[in-house]
């Protein structure tokens, strides 16, 4: 080819190729001009076209929980996003919301109900006062997406942010126990001219709180890979339930049928034997006991016995293996993870049951005797999953030296498992955390995994600010948490002891308190099954003022300082004066020496713990709590709303009745509690709508530049 041809075909391409980029440039103009102006059409709707948008996909449940027997509750988390439905056995108002402890007063509610085609609802709350009719919220930040009802029942399905940033009248959800409040009525509010009526009998519609964990995702049905899955029920005989309010703990062992090859426990769940036993069941836990022998072979056979724990039986059985506490349904595994069992290894578990009665109301034992027969239900496979699970229990030991002082707002417990102890124990890979329950008993508040790597204390593993005493479950962690040997892990308690009078110690009973925190991970390792600690002896003596001990004295008398010789430790606990010297209590307790507690799978004690005392580490570098409230952006900035949010549809597994219904969407007036008519609802969407177009008129040089 000639030269000339060559650069006039060069020239022609050029030309083609600049022809191409201002078509595409074109092109990509209408294109912007065409969502612009759909999404500036679609403003005039307001609430109402993202609401449209939001009926045509499929929504996927992630939770459902029954609140009573009329009350069911579905609930998806996407982001920071969490959306609710209600189905209601009712045609009138229903009410849902969070309270911080159970109480009506404080509570954060939205309230909605249908009335001629119209869904009407407000973010509400009750204020301090406790007055029984929620006020309507100046800032509203539950969103509706739909509402309907049927003959029968009441839907509405809303949104809003785990955290909306408005403090003075929503809670925060966050990995808190949340106290679920609900209320529901078969009348709806009269309408006025302007804004509904005051709430019919709004007292009758409060019902009971219900507690639960609502960023918890651990489903509680088998998964149908399991095609091999076996199941064992480990069950007591007849055990004589306790009297009043005393407590009982009672010890059984069972001997397992053997197995040929290796099995992992996928799930677990309680079994209740009677309607009166939830009220007694607080706890049950289950060891593995690797002694063999004719006298545990004796016990395996008898019904069971009191005890004072599985520690207080010389049977070995130190490794934790499930362990249920009231209010929970269960533990489902997660697929990658096993509880191993082999029984040519195990040959018995041991099944240890607090029973104890919180509810003085429920005395239905003064009338008759009472017995139960519950216990676990263990599921398992020979389908072994990748990795074996083991379980480790952090925190204070169960004993006296746990000393809760009464009459004040805020009492912190460390309960520490020294470097000293993991560095032994732990593979050099560090052990991998994927599930945690915290455990108190009656007062306590606050509930903290603490992770400390050489002077850096690292975001906790988990925490709790709302304990429940009723409601303590296992909870899954979004991601496994690796701790390393050589990591301090603290469980670090807050008891509010305000309403007692008494000193309360620490021990198994209900009356009594605990510090726990039960870890699931993996993998497996059997030195460390518990690593707690308690107060050291001059440690407890110092926060009391006392010197030194007479030896060789029973009961426990004093002999220095001099203004307390001859007095019995018990009686220098019962009559110290808590409300002026807490501070030097608290503070000798937190900082004092500590005596950790070390043992493995077979209740050995670590060798390394076993003679030397702990000290409080000097921590340098703390972490920071994460920023959760961020400047409110101006609406302009606000396109197409949240793309990544599935559109949600009802499917016909949701539906909560069958029936004609009848469904209305919400308006932006509606939402705000304002009339439903129609010429106020149009005045409104038309100054929507011109808030829209002049947002977005200001943003198209920008954007069609770009």
């Amino acid at each position: 080819m000639a030269p000339s041809q060559r650069y006039s075909s060069l020239s022609l391409s050029l030309s083609s190729l600049s022809s191409l980029i201002t078509h595409l440039k074109t092109g990509l103009f209408i294109r912007k001009c065409l969502v612009l102006l759909a999404f500036v059409g679609s403003s005039s709707g307001a609430l109402l076209s993202y609401g449209s948008l939001e009926y045509d996909a499929a929504m996927q449940w992630d939770h459902v929980v029954d609140l009573n027997e009329d009350f069911r509750l579905h609930w998806t988390i996407i982001n920071q996003d969490i959306t609710f439905e209600l189905q209601v056995r009712t045609l009138g108002y229903v009410g849902f919301g969070f309270s911080k402890d159970g109480k009506i007063a404080g509570a954060d509610m939205a309230v909605g109900w249908v009335e001629g085609g119209h869904t009407f609802f407000q973010d509400r709350y009750v204020d301090l006062k406790g007055s029984p009719e929620p006020h309507i919220d100046p800032s509203q930040d539950y969103i509706l997406i739909k509402g309907y009802e049927n003959s029968t029942h009441t839907l509405l399905r809303f949104r809003r942010k785990l955290d909306t940033c408005d403090h003075d009248h929503d809670m925060i959800i966050n990995n808190n126990t949340m106290r679920v409040m609900f209320m529901y009525n078969d009348e709806d509010p009269p309408r006025g001219l302007v804004t509904p009526g005051p709430l019919p009998n709004p007292e009758e519609a409060w019902r009971t709180y219900k507690s639960v964990l609502l960023l918890q995702k651990s489903p509680l049905y088998l998964p149908h890979y399991e095609p091999s899955a076996r199941v064992l029920e480990l069950r007591n005989q007849e055990v004589e339930l306790p009297y009043g309010d005393d407590s009982l703990l009672w010890c059984k062992l069972f001997k397992l049928d053997k197995l040929d090859k290796k099995h992992h426990i996928v799930k677990y769940e309680p079994i209740f034997d009677s309607s009166w036993s939830y009220h007694y069941l607080q706890q049950i836990t289950l060891y593995e006991c690797p002694t063999i022998g004719s006298e545990i072979e004796k016990l395996s056979r008898d019904v069971g016995h009191m005890c004072m724990g599985a520690s207080s039986l010389p049977l070995g059985c130190n490794a934790i293996v499930a362990s249920w506490t009231r209010g929970s349904e269960g533990f489902v595994f997660p697929s990658e993870v096993g509880y191993p069992i082999e029984s040519q290894h195990v040959k018995y578990f041991l099944m240890e049951t607090h029973y104890s009665n919180l509810q003085a109301t429920f005395e239905p034992y003064q009338m008759r005797r009472m017995t139960d027969s519950s216990g676990l239900k263990i599921v398992f496979t020979q389908d072994l999953r990748p990795h074996d699970a083991g379980v480790l229990s952090i925190g204070m030991d169960p004993n006296w030296r746990h000393i809760i002082p009464p009459g004040q707002k805020r009492v912190v417990s460390l309960g520490q498992c020294l470097e000293d102890c993991t560095g032994a124990a732990f593979p050099s890979q560090g052990i991998n955390i994927f599930a945690v329950m915290m455990r108190s008993h009656q007062i306590g508040k606050e509930i903290k995994l603490r992770q400390i790597r050489q002077a850096e204390e690292l975001f906790p593993i988990a925490y709790d600010n709302n304990v429940d005493a009723n409601y303590q479950d296992f909870r899954r962690l979004a991601h496994p948490v690796r701790s390393l040997p050589g990591d301090r892990l603290v469980a670090e308690c807050i008891y509010d002891s305000s309403s007692r009078k008494a000193i309360t110690l620490g021990g198994l009973t209900m009356k009594e308190e605990t510090c726990t925190v039960l870890t699931l991970y993996y993998p497996r390792q059997k030195r460390l099954t518990t690593c707690h600690s308690l107060p050291s002896l001059p440690t407890v003596l110092h926060s009391l003022g006392i010197e030194q001990l007479a030896t060789n004295s029973n009961p426990v008398v004093i002999s220095s300082p001099p203004q307390l010789a001859g007095m019995t430790l018990e009686t220098r606990l019962l009559s110290y004066d808590w409300e002026n010297q807490f501070g030097k209590f608290q503070e000798a307790t937190l900082h004092g020496t500590f005596k950790p507690i070390c043992s493995g799978a077979h209740n050995e004690v670590v060798p390394i713990s076993e003679h030397f005392l702990g000290y409080n580490k000097n921590i340098t570098k703390t972490y920071k709590e994460p920023r959760r409230c961020k400047p409110k952006r101006l609406f302009v900035t606000e396109t197409i709303p949240q793309l990544e949010l599935p559109v949600l549809r009802d499917t016909e597994s949701n539906h909560i009745g069958e029936g004609s219904v009848r469904s209305s969407r919400s308006s932006f007036i509606e939402t705000l509690a304002l009339s439903g008519s129609e010429s106020s609802s149009s005045r409104h969407r038309l100054a929507f709508f011109g808030l829209h177009v002049i947002s977005m008129l200001s943003l198209v040089p920008l954007w069609l530049a770009s």
